[in-house]
């Protein structure tokens, strides 16, 4: 059982009169992905100011690689990194400068082996002595990445970043994601593209108005949200009336010759809705499972359904 990257208990904060954050707890497991959504103005950036040692706490307690944020800021600091969702790289420097600057300021020896290292992991190799200006989003973002692992911090505070990525650069950070964690790193991840956390996460959160309304795996935050049905379309109008009487929870379409029975999409359910079906010789053309994705489940827990949610 891995421990805690991340613990946090009754955090609270609070500008003036307006609570942001009222009472969260986290529990974020070493070597894992943990992505935070909520709406603009949800309390994310709050969080992740907190759990960075940019913001202190009113209230709670707060541990980072099992150092407190209040009273060992420093610990915390030598054991993270954050990347933003705009790339924090000097565009005066190559792509190597960059890195080297980085290990300067961290005063650590063998920086141009680490530079050279990170380069070549991150496939910068070619561009590594062309100023950063003239990198595309994506080659920017890997350097930023890179810039933030020269350090080999065990906890990454990634804040939204794929933003303003085409597709397939999206789908290359990804997997440079998936390989950290794979190499032990735990990644805290806010983002407003809920696919993103559907595709990377182990476990998420949803925050809302301060306090964090759900929180699981992405199936756990699923099953939370009604509308999973079969969908059943058959060949003839007399096998719609035939399934219909049998299947009395259903709703039909004539036009289409569907009917939409509700149910988990489960192996055994399937099996006694088919079962059920055969014993009155009524013959399916065609069988599709339907389950809510995230953007259900967000729409659900905050009342703001879109593909696309600010981490803010």
């Amino acid at each position: 059982m891995n421990g805690s990257a991340i613990a946090a208990s009754g955090l609270r904060k609070a500008y003036k009169d307006k609570v942001v954050l009222d009472g969260i707890d986290l529990n974020v497991r070493s070597g894992t992905i943990f992505a935070l959504l909520g709406p603009n103005g949800a309390g994310k950036t709050t969080t992740v100011n907190v759990l960075t040692t940019l913001l202190t706490p009113d209230a709670g307690k707060v541990v980072v690689a099992g150092h407190d944020v209040v009273t060992e800021t420093k610990a915390v600091r030598a054991a993270i990194g954050v990347t933003g969702q705009f790339a924090s790289v000097d565009d005066l420097l190559t792509g190597e400068e960059n890195l080297l600057l980085m290990a300067d300021l961290l005063h650590l020896p063998k920086g141009r082996r680490i530079a050279g290292r990170l380069l070549d992991r991150f496939d910068l190799v070619e561009a590594a002595s062309k100023p950063a200006a003239s990198y595309s989003g994506g080659m920017r973002r890997k350097l930023d990445l890179a810039m933030t692992l020269v350090g080999n911090p065990q906890i990454i505070f990634l804040d939204e970043p794929t933003t303003g990525l085409d597709p397939r650069s999206r789908r290359t950070m990804w997997e440079i994601i998936r390989e950290l964690v794979a190499d032990g790193t735990t990644i805290f991840l806010t983002t407003q593209y809920l696919e993103e956390a559907d595709q990377l996460a182990d476990r998420i959160a949803v925050l809302d108005q301060g306090r964090l309304v759900a929180e699981g795996t992405a199936d756990e935050l699923k099953r939370q949200v009604p509308g999973s049905h079969v969908r059943l379309r058959f060949t003839s109008r007399h096998a719609l009336d035939l399934a219909a009487q049998v299947l009395h929870a259903s709703t039909r379409d004539d036009e289409e010759l569907t009917l939409r029975v509700p149910g988990d999409g489960g192996v055994r359910s399937l099996r006694a809705l088919l079962d059920r079906l055969d014993a009155h010789s009524v013959e399916v053309e065609e069988l599709s499972v339907h389950t809510p994705d995230l953007d259900d489940v967000f729409l659900a827990l905050t009342g703001h359904g879109n593909k696309e949610v600010s981490a803010r």
